[in-house]
């Protein structure tokens, strides 16, 4: 697991082998806090239940109880301000979202006592309750519907500069406003809701460029599900080429960690971590001159290789040094295991020479398996692998020059691709895999655990 801290709060990046409950590319778990933080900052810190509820305009209260007892009636109530607003979140397993809004109301309107006009505030606690559940999922998108929302109604306070209300105004104020309040306040948390669906739901369903190699299109992949812990989101991750083909990687199954006290858990699939290699390893084939310019133990090299050529072979010594090609073969593939993680890489290495009459002569056709260590960490949002050499296995493939014992080459083999190829490889990974911005939460200062 790779383990991300934010500002101290712990967010797991899982690098997951194929094994156990989830299909998807990526998958992760919310805890209420995050939500709680990321509803808050949507709702409240942006100012977009303010927004939609300013102006907000209340019926008429008509009652009896000022002065004398005459006749009184409130019109043009509306709402000013919202006050000191705070919010809450329960994860309802099975169910969805408890979301439980406070706030105090600022009404403000004309008071007719009598025939006397002033204007009058009402200052009103009140507490939201909405249980928001997911539903009608397609093509990465879902729909958000409000099952029972309750709206309870605290203390009135009745600001009016003449003081003519009496305490039965009061009462008549706090039934009209309990009567007609819940069925204003909960088809405008209706709407914030859907809003706020919508613009989490861009973290979620992004195409991000990799570099000039291609895209990742992340997707909802299914309804987000609830347990009494998180919220569950699964994503998929289309690892596009550029000109459009796309590089197939397994739904393989795997599991979640526990959240414990952490606010998100995200799990990459070992499939879809190889599909973004494949597509940011496409290094074309190298072909260098064996000197000490290219690496540093090209002379030991080329004479390893010379000891090697049969005696009477008038043509493989060429016109100048010998000559190297070097060409990735296959697909690059991420090994996980506790707290390692390993990428192995196959490359093709040949040794010619150029013949004096002009068509090349290839003295050894190498196969060399590669074992590279990979230290991960997070830059920008990307996930960073940095390899170095761990393990090489070299093979001959072929000689035309009859060569058939190359156990002297081994070291010098490392050598050539420790300098020459590696550097490439790791400028390659120097982009970074870009991770969904799930739900807004950012990744800084973080600390990484495999």
């Amino acid at each position: 697991m790779t383990m991300l801290k934010l500002f101290g709060i712990i967010f797991f990046c899982g690098l997951l082998s194929p094994s156990q409950e989830v299909l998807s590319g990526l998958s992760c778990a919310v805890s209420p806090g995050a939500m709680q933080n990321v509803l808050s900052d949507a709702i409240l810190q942006n100012g977009l239940l303010q927004q939609h509820l300013q102006g907000l305009v209340l019926p008429n209260i008509m009652g009896e109880g000022g002065l004398l007892n005459s006749p009184t009636s409130i019109t043009g109530l509306h709402l000013v301000k919202v006050r000191l607003p705070r919010l809450s979140v329960v994860l309802l397993p099975g169910i969805g979202v408890q979301l439980t809004i406070t706030a105090k109301l600022e009404l403000s309107g004309n008071c007719l006592v009598g025939l006397l006009s002033e204007l009058i505030d009402i200052l009103v606690d009140v507490n939201i309750t909405a249980n928001i559940k997911c539903t009608n999922f397609e093509s990465g998108t879902v729909q958000v519907v409000i099952e029972d929302c309750l709206c309870i109604l605290g203390a009135i306070k009745i600001k009016l500069l003449s003081g003519l209300l009496s305490l039965s105004v009061n009462e008549i104020v706090l039934n009209q406003l309990t009567a007609s309040l819940p069925g204003l306040l909960c088809p405008v948390v209706d709407i914030v809701v859907n809003l706020v669906n919508i613009q989490l739901l861009g973290t979620l369903n992004a195409v991000i460029p990799v570099g000039t190699a291609g895209t990742i299109h992340y997707q909802l992949a299914s309804l987000p599900f609830t347990s009494g812990l998180f919220l569950g989101l699964d994503l998929d991750g289309a690892v596009k080429q550029v000109g459009g083909s796309i590089i197939p990687h397994d739904s393989s199954p795997s599991a979640l960690p526990p959240l414990l006290d952490k606010l998100l858990v995200l799990g990459l699939r070992q499939s879809f971590l190889n599909a973004v290699l494949s597509l940011l390893l496409q290094i074309p084939p190298q072909t260098f001159t064996c000197t000490p310019e290219a690496f540093s133990s090209a002379s030991r090299l080329q004479e390893a290789v010379t000891t090697l050529i049969p005696a009477g072979c008038s043509t493989c010594h060429g016109t100048g040094p010998l000559r190297i090609k070097l060409t990735l073969r296959g697909n690059p593939l991420i090994l996980l295991e506790d707290n390692k993680a390993t990428v192995e890489l196959s490359v093709m290495i040949q040794v010619f020479v150029k013949r004096l009459d002009g068509p090349i002569l290839s003295l050894l056709l190498l196969k060399a398996d590669l074992g590279l260590n990979a230290h991960v960490s997070i830059a920008g949002g990307r996930l960073v692998l940095g390899l170095s050499l761990g393990s090489t296995s070299l093979s001959l493939e072929s000689s035309d020059v009859g060569i058939s014992n190359i156990s002297n080459l081994k070291p010098h083999c490392s050598s050539l691709l420790a300098e020459t190829l590696l550097p490439l490889v790791n400028g390659a990974l120097g982009i970074g895999i870009p991770l969904p911005n799930v739900l807004g939460i950012p990744l800084i200062k973080v600390d990484i655990q495999i």
